[in-house]
């Protein structure tokens, strides 16, 4: 499968410039020039940046210069300290994957979607044609499968016009169910070269967000060992996620820990589309919450890191600080020199 050169090893900057309370000092606070620096430092190749529409629109839809500085200074410093850039659109006007943040309509709304149009045609302009150090993500986590139409006409539609601005941009593009790996074959074939397939991936849940406040279904005292055979984390994970397999498909008469196995299982899929339509493939986030055990941790992230990189498959962990998986957080002062060799 092709590799996507620049943006194999990379960091998520969530909570910044969204999933905050978007105030300017968060904004100044949160990350700055020497986070860029040390992302630099870990041997990584570029940062994913999540953007809210409300950093740069206020509520009726003109643009906040001010919001924008951010994104240039984001830019700026990337130069500088050798690093590429993926600008994500965490949340549009309409629409967001975090139910709390009470944005709805976007997939029915004829107006929400010129917004977002418009929205990408202005990143276009400021920032589609600096080359390959800034690439351009759609929409974070389109949730639910009945959008899936919706959505292809949207991602084309936003495309063409991006096109018309930036023609070689990079462009990345992710499903339903959240941008699951599931989706992918659900998606319009690229329509140039410049596209990149994007995935998610938490799996498995029960291991990777054990103790989530923010799971209805999830005990918070919950905890679970990496090591745990995988016929009972699946026991586990069927009873906690009803709806959700979690990558076991293939794997129901294996008794064994999480292995390298497991995470050929899972991506097998989205490979072969990828292969298939001759697209490249990048994980947009993937990690472990905070509460696990540190060396389960990075159990984890060896596994997962070295399949992903057998089959080149680009990527950015979630997350360089805090938001419940803080790669630079005290938790993983232990572990974390080993781990960043499998990011």
């Amino acid at each position: 499968m092709k590799n996507w050169p620049g943006y194999e090893h990379g960091v998520n900057f969530g909570g910044w410039l969204s999933q905050c309370d978007h105030t300017k000092e968060r904004y100044d606070t949160f990350i700055g020039e020497a986070d860029f620096k040390t992302v630099s430092e870990w041997g990584l190749d570029h940062v994913r940046i999540p953007v809210d529409y409300n950093l740069v629109e206020d509520e009726a839809g003109n643009y906040v210069e001010s919001g924008f500085v951010y994104l240039d200074n984001s830019v700026a410093w990337c130069e500088k300290y050798g690093l590429n850039m993926v600008l994500d659109l965490h949340k549009t006007y309409g629409f967001s994957f975090d139910l709390g943040d009470k944005e709805d309509g976007f997939f029915d709304s004829e107006a929400d979607q010129e917004r977002f149009y418009r929205l990408w045609e202005e990143f276009a302009r400021r920032y589609g044609n600096i080359g390959p150090r800034v690439s351009f993500e759609l929409l974070n986590e389109v949730t639910d499968k009945g959008y899936a139409e919706a959505w292809n006409r949207i991602s084309r539609t936003c495309i063409e016009r991006i096109r018309k601005i930036a023609p070689e941009v990079t462009i990345l593009l992710g499903g339903y169910w959240n941008n699951s790996i599931d989706a992918l074959a659900d998606l319009e074939p690229p329509v140039d070269e410049n596209i990149v397939y994007n995935f998610h991936c938490y799996e498995p849940l029960v291991f990777t967000h054990q103790g989530a406040y923010w799971i209805p279904s999830m005990d918070t005292s919950f905890r679970l060992s990496i090591d745990t055979p995988c016929s009972e984390i699946r026991r586990i994970s069927e009873e906690m996620f009803s709806d959700m397999n979690g990558g076991f498909e293939d794997l129901a008469g294996y008794d064994g820990p999480i292995s390298e196995e497991y995470f050929e299982n899972y991506v097998a899929e989205g490979i072969r589309v990828a292969e298939e339509r001759n697209v490249r493939l990048y994980c947009g986030e993937y990690g472990v919450i905070n509460l696990a055990d540190p060396e389960d941790t990075l159990k984890w992230y060896k596994l997962f890191g070295t399949v992903m990189s057998r089959h080149h498959v680009a990527r950015a962990a979630w997350c360089f600080r805090e938001m419940d998986y803080g790669l630079a957080d005290s938790h993983l002062d232990s572990v974390r020199d080993e781990l960043l060799k499998y990011m």
